[in-house]
């Protein structure tokens, strides 16, 4: 069992965004020097949700403030990218992590809601996806890139920059379990604890089967990984927890809900409950570091 970081980066205003910055890096460095095996960060979009819309950006950060911990997006919302320059992006930080990079892909929220937040046609929104993945796949593997597609025509591209990792960095999907084992990614479940054996189940099933086709234009991993989300709230008590995490989990919903239809607006609420801040969480962490917790 490996332990990891699902972050959001979410927007405290009460605290300057490049501080915001600053600790969150603080916190990724001490949850590295801890021996967590891994920290993602998701994609969101005009929201106070998450403060690294381009996570490529952060992440680059995060690689020179560690040296074991992997990481990478969680996801990258493919409809919304370029993806030769994602290509780019992915080359670039998994050097300059000296290959702990990790790639997670995904749709988007609510069915092509972001995706129409930028002027897009939801419906577009799953060719779009599959495009993209499979640029991403020839671009990371060849030396020359082309495609014919319906929304990307790519002509001879010479694909200089290479990953660190070799074919490529390893690949993630969030969501829909058999689409996951389909596309030979390690996956990560975002249901209730409840939904995790079933959907271990049809992972693994759909895994199995995409392994044994052995298509050579899917990711491949060779050792499966199934990802399980938790939250998890820190306070002294019991009961303190569960009254701060209450109301903190009631503005982190609304906020998920704007981020999926764009519709409603909390221009007064923060995202985190002031009560926890990101320099005492990282005080917590320190005894994992010492072996006293």
């Amino acid at each position: 069992m490996k332990f990891g970081i699902f972050d959001h980066l979410e927007r405290r205003r009460d605290v300057p965004i490049d501080q915001q910055y600053r600790d969150r890096l603080d916190l990724v460095s001490q949850a590295d020097k801890s021996g967590f095996y891994c920290y993602h960060v998701a994609e969101h979009h005009h929201s106070p949700l998450c403060l690294a819309p381009n996570q490529s950006v952060f992440l680059a950060a995060v690689a020179q403030r560690t040296e074991h911990l992997r990481f990478g997006p969680l996801v990258y919302v493919l409809p919304l990218r370029e993806p030769v320059r994602l290509i780019e992006e992915i080359c670039m930080v998994d050097n300059l992590s000296n290959g702990r990079f990790q790639i997670g892909i995904g749709r988007g929220t609510g069915g092509g809601q972001e995706f129409a937040m930028w002027g897009g046609n939801p419906e577009e929104n799953d060719r779009r996806f599959e495009e993209i993945f499979q640029i991403l796949m020839k671009g990371l593997t060849n030396d020359f890139l082309s495609f014919e597609g319906q929304h990307f025509t790519l002509r001879d591209l010479w694909m200089e920059l290479k990953p660190k990792q070799k074919p490529h960095p390893p690949f993630w999907y969030a969501g829909n379990p058999v689409h996951a084992g389909e596309f030979g990614c390690n996956f990560v479940c975002f249901g209730s604890v409840a939904d995790m054996p079933e959907a271990a189940s049809r992972y693994l099933a759909s895994w199995h089967k995409q392994d044994t086709e052995n298509d050579p234009t899917l990711p491949h991993v060779e050792k499966p990984l199934y990802g399980a989300r938790t939250m998890v709230y820190l306070a002294d008590t019991d009961k303190e927890a569960i009254e701060r995490a209450k109301s903190a989990y009631a503005v982190f919903s609304l906020l998920t809900m704007k981020s999926r239809y764009h519709r409603v607006r909390f221009p007064n609420h923060d995202p985190l409950d002031p009560g926890i801040s990101i320099p005492r969480a990282q005080q917590i962490l320190i005894p994992l570091e010492n072996g006293n917790a």
